[in-house]
């Protein structure tokens, strides 16, 4: 199948692991990620009205374990600061990062295309806080890929 691209706004709040604890019970709820049935080709989620409704379900799913969901399900931890990126763990952009890559710690969705460049492996997440013209946090972009 290969890996998905995958990414999220989500309004500002400090604390980024309950912001993205918040995304993945939502896109759980809602069903949006990848979830098939084997050799049942050319159907999508919205054709199994019966998937898992908690992750503990989701993960016993053999084609789960197996090729993950293609979305932010399959992340769960944001780093602190100094952290050594891990599966299925988010960095955070850091300040120097942000400046050494686009020229400014204050990141706006006009920057979210660059920031795709610092996505380095499959099942590492990354996130953004970005901010509006007066420099204001207002979203995070958590963005990355996943899936097998």
């Amino acid at each position: 199948m290969g890996a998905s691209q995958w990414d999220y706004y989500v309004a500002y709040q400090p604390d980024l692991q309950a912001a993205l604890d918040a995304l993945r019970q939502h896109v759980l709820d809602t069903g949006d990620y990848w979830w098939a049935v084997p050799y049942e080709f050319g159907k999508s989620a919205a054709d199994f009205p019966n998937r898992p409704q908690t992750e503990d379900e989701l993960w016993a799913a053999e084609e789960v374990q197996e090729a993950g969901t293609h979305s932010i399900l399959d992340v769960d931890r944001v780093l602190d600061t100094g952290e050594k990126p891990d599966y299925g763990t988010v960095e955070p952009v850091g300040a120097a990062e942000a400046l050494d890559l686009i020229g400014t710690a204050t990141l706006t969705r006009d920057h979210v295309g660059a920031l795709w460049s610092l996505v380095r492996e499959r099942s590492f997440g990354r996130c953004a806080v970005l901010h509006d013209e007066a420099g204001v946090p207002t979203e995070i972009f958590f963005f990355g890929y996943s899936g097998d």
